[in-house]
């Protein structure tokens, strides 16, 4: 009776355990599925960027199309500002990889990684680069873009 007993109170905390990995699992996933897809106009070259589904990346939609102008920094990320800060309430934090589409909550900043990065906490993932992470690389100075969603 007394091993009943435990074997259950073992099952017991093993789905609980489970039920909640998978409850983890599911809010790292959330926000990672595509809500739309934005280009950023340089020139003559494109850069797609695949947005995540979170109430950052739908505030940042909100402000397309945009005429910025990015610069380098760190040799590791352009930025640009925007004309208003975004509902970062909800969003999720970096993963520290290339090519990451982020907003900089402090400086309000646009923040595109062509290069890994540090950690930030104020640091909110937006999306993810599909092409042309190495174009924005090779881009010395300032430029001029337009943002928009594709259609």
């Amino acid at each position: 009776m007394k091993t009943k007993m435990i074997l259950g109170l073992i099952a017991v905390i093993f789905s609980s355990f489970l039920m909640e990995a998978n409850a983890s699992n599911g809010a790292e996933a959330m926000g990672s599925e595509s809500i739309a897809k934005v280009r950023i106009v340089i020139q003559n070259d494109t850069v797609i960027v695949k947005l995540f589904d979170n109430p950052a990346s739908r505030d940042f939609l909100s402000l397309l199309p945009l005429e910025v102008s990015f610069e380098d920094f760190a040799n590791e990320e352009k930025i640009t500002y925007l004309p208003r800060r975004l509902n970062t309430r909800g969003a999720p934090a970096p993963r520290d990889a290339e090519g990451d589409f982020t907003y900089y909550a402090p400086w309000g900043n646009l923040a595109v990684f062509y290069h890994g990065f540090g950690k930030d906490s104020r640091l909110y993932v937006l999306g993810k680069i599909e092409s042309g992470k190495e174009m924005l690389s090779e881009i010395k100075g300032d430029f001029s873009a337009r943002i928009e969603v594709i259609e």
